[in-house]
């Protein structure tokens, strides 16, 4: 069967009616979807005959599904290029079109990565242990010694589990000759799993009932087994499982965060732990407690300031003892990121025949380290096939951001001083063949334009042994250039399908519907708490300030002049709390939501996609008000649009959290703002010498109009403003209400009571709220309020003590 008759079949507007007319195979290269004789490999057809039936538009509405679902998700990968330097988040470069592979060559690709994941293990095993192969002559005593991955500290020390290498993934590709190789080894902290999940979930939803039809394996099987095996290591039954990440900053932290929620595990931070006795604790509201195992995701020389790099500020003290004495395992193991070096590819073959007796069943890219003569001698002869590069990198070529140098690129003059190059720094260099990938269909103006593509593919160490991904994600580069294949260097990323011929299990990581254990959640970690508490404070903050401008900014559209009591009182008021007037929309209002979002991305494993999408929204609605809008009725109006965005927001997160120790925090750094927020402005604006029309305005502000028109017969006044706005504990605006509401909060957190005892700040929060339960309208003076305030930031400071420390 070469072409199905719906792909000959030409219907009107359908610009794929035959989707592989124009494309080419490029001369010389292996392609995914063609054979060698240009037809259509079988494992293509049934989509390419989908694909042939629909028209443009349909084709575009399909993609926009998948980057829909990838925008409300959120995933983002950080980038380090951005405008002005640092880095920024980019939205996660989706292929739509997958990459096929059939099942029965899977099985030969699977069958190549579960021997490479054993010669890796043993090889750290010994250049850790025995280190034979260095004295037999095997690897060059250089390549361990001189390598900056080789963590001395970690000599001897062997893993609890008994494993060095748990989770590792391949950078792998096909020659011209249809075979598959390895281009590098990734054991330090293999990234990508949680982004392979998301290029799933969007391809499926651009392609649901193809996806429906074909026999695509599953990954939640995959991510099933590696999770029960984790389980498996740990040695006390309170011992916790995390992910441990280097934080926010670092370009995959979105997948750190996916993981962790994905698998239930903690998403830690360095700061998060400390070793006590040996055991790594985590540091929680509750109190400390144990972790068992952690999935590492930053490089292990950050890992222990103590022992390692010195000038880390994202790893733990004491944690190489803690390995010493067995407490804690690491996937992967401290001291594996040596695996990953370049010039080790060079004696892979060697390698795996002294360690299993077999040859490799995938081979890795052809490479020689020019730190041997006869090796050198034969790079420099070849120069314009070969790429030269680090020997000690961890990179494959085209991720290598220029550091290689491609030789055909040399000039004549350039070529002749290769030999001198080589020879002054050859044991720093390594000679690699040109690579010619592969090619896949990629939709590209229109049509299926072939794109070279490499694959990432996981390996995770389960109870019955290594288990291989069912897929990964493919990365196709923009051009026939394979250095542009690289995320950071524009390249995008496509869904594997590994389709077999027959029906597949539909795995879930779901228990059985007649059979389910309800699972509290767990400690929340004192950083969470911190970050909860703050997301709080700064939405509420935000939200006072917005209050106050929006009846500010409708006075001087009646008045057109600041300048009267009123206005110029609250100017003088809000240049105090740091809100300049010189914009509709101060830049203070647009930290105070920046700090909410800083205080949400350290929670993105606890926070969900709606309210982070609430929260990006609102910044940039208020960003864009900030340069557009005009004092008076104009910024009246944007305050108003963003008050139902901040209260659009507040609902998403605060109504809709379990209602466990993580929204308490959230709830206290609420109240005890508005609170603070109510205190001052009453103290500043219901004094004697406050302008006229001041109580009127400081209702409007505590939304409390239509309440005080019900409940009080007369105008506005000193006593009746208090009563409401200070002392009404039914009235949510209120000083008491907000103290009311802490101290039945504070009674749930975790060592309220210590020894039958209330904690500091359970003291603390029930003194401040009887003394002000017992005042009257008339003793609440412009001193009383000032001295609230003073001690409702003091409890701030208790909470942090007593939790967050």
């Amino acid at each position: 069967m070469s072409k199905a008759p719906a792909m000959e079949r030409v219907s009107e507007g359908a610009v794929l009616a035959d989707p592989v007319r124009g494309y080419a195979a490029l001369p010389g290269v292996a392609d995914e979807m063609m054979d060698p004789n240009g037809q259509i490999r079988p494992v293509w057809r049934n989509l390419i005959s989908h694909l042939g039936r629909m028209s443009e538009s349909e084709l575009h509405e399909r993609f926009a599904r998948a980057d829909r679902y990838l925008r409300d998700a959120g995933v983002f990968y950080r980038t380090y290029d951005a405008p002005g330097g640092g880095n920024a988040e980019r939205n996660w470069p989706i292929s739509h079109v997958p990459v096929l592979i059939d099942g029965k060559e899977w099985d030969t690709v699977c069958k190549g990565l579960t021997q490479r994941a054993e010669v890796l293990e043993a090889l750290i095993a010994d250049i850790y242990g025995d280190n034979r192969l260095v004295k037999e002559g095997c690897i060059p005593p250089a390549l361990i010694a001189n390598n900056s991955e080789f963590l001395r500290p970690l000599v001897g020390v062997k893993p609890v589990s008994g494993h060095y290498l748990h989770f590792c993934s391949f950078e792998i590709g096909r020659g011209p000759d249809g075979n598959w190789w390895v281009l590098a080894d990734r054991t330090q902290a293999p990234s990508g799993a949680g982004f392979a999940l998301e290029n799933r979930v969007a391809t499926t939803r651009a392609f649901s009932d193809i996806y429906a039809e074909s026999h695509v394996h599953r990954l939640a099987s995959f991510f099933g087994a590696f999770r029960d095996a984790l389980q498996q290591h740990k040695q006390y039954p309170e011992d916790r499982i995390a992910v441990l990440s280097p934080g926010p900053a670092n370009e995959t932290y979105f997948e750190h965060a996916y993981i962790a929620r994905y698998l239930g595990f903690m998403l830690l931070e360095g700061e998060d732990l400390t070793v006590v006795n040996n055991r790594v604790m985590v540091r929680t509201v509750a109190g400390l407690k144990p972790i068992g195992v952690l999935w590492r995701r930053l490089d292990a020389s950050y890992a222990d300031p103590l022992e390692l790099n010195q000038n880390s500020h994202i790893g733990t003290p004491g944690m190489v003892q803690a390995l010493r004495s067995g407490a804690v395992t690491f996937v992967n193991a401290l001291g594996s990121g040596i695996l990953e070096t370049r010039a080790l590819l060079a004696f892979m073959p060697s390698i795996c025949r002294r360690l299993t007796g077999e040859d490799l069943v995938m081979p890795s890219i052809a490479t020689w380290w020019c730190g041997q003569k006869d090796e050198r001698e034969h790079v420099a002869r070849n120069i314009e096939r070969m790429v030269i590069g680090p020997a000690y990198s961890r990179l494959p070529f085209f991720d290598d951001n220029g550091q290689s140098v491609l030789g055909a690129s040399l000039r004549n003059t350039a070529k002749h001083a290769v030999g001198e190059w080589l020879a002054n720094e050859g044991a720093k260099l390594v000679g690699q063949e040109v690579v010619t990938l592969s090619t896949t269909p990629a939709y590209v103006d229109g049509k299926l334009t072939p794109r070279p593509m490499s694959l990432r593919v996981y390996a995770a160490r389960t109870e019955t042994g290594w288990q291989i991904m069912p897929g990964g994600f493919a990365r196709i580069g923009t051009g026939d250039n394979v250095a542009a294949i690289a995320m950071q260097a524009g390249g995008t990323a496509a869904d594997v399908w590994i389709v077999s011929d027959k029906p597949v299990n539909k795995s879930t990581l779901l228990p059985p519907e007649e059979s389910f254990t309800r699972n509290m959640p767990g400690s929340l970690p004192s950083r969470a708490a911190d970050n909860l508490f703050w997301l709080g404070r700064y939405i509420e903050r935000a939200e006072g300030a917005l209050r106050i401008l929006r009846a500010w900014h409708l006075r001087y559209a009646e008045a057109a002049d600041p300048d009267t009591p009123l206005l110029a009182d609250i100017a003088r008021y809000l240049k105090g709390i740091d809100l300049d007037m010189t914009k509709a929309v101060p830049a203070t209002l647009l930290r105070n939501i920046d700090s909410a979002i800083y205080s949400a991305s350290n929670l993105r494993d606890r926070f969900s996609p709606d309210g982070w999408l609430a929260l990006n929204d609102l910044s940039k609605t208020a960003r864009r008000f900030h340069d557009r809008v005009q004092p008076g009725d104009d910024a009246a109006h944007a305050m108003t649009v963003l008050l139902r965005k901040l209260a659009g927001f507040a609902g998403l997160v605060h109504e809709n959290m379990y209602r466990f120790t993580g929204w308490r925090f959230l709830s206290i750094g609420r109240y005890l703002e508005r609170g603070l927020h109510m205190t001052r402005l009453l103290g500043h604006m219901s004094g004697p010498d406050a302008p006229d029309g001041s109580l009127d305005m400081l209702i409007e502000i505590g939304d409390s109009v239509m309440t005080h028109r019900r409940r009080y017969n007369v105008a506005t006044a000193r006593l009746t403003v208090a009563d409401l706005l200070a002392l009404d504990a039914l009235n949510p605006r209120s000083i008491l209400f907000q103290l009311n509401e802490i101290r039945a909060e504070v009674e749930q957190l975790p060592n309220a009571y210590v020894n039958g005892q209330m904690s500091p700040f359970y003291r603390e929060a029930m003194r401040l709220h009887s003394s002000l339960a017992v005042m009257t309208p008339d003793a609440m003076t412009e001193e009383v309020y000032r001295k609230l305030e003073q001690e409702m930031e003091k409890l701030s400071d208790i909470l942090g003590q007593t939790y967050f420390n």
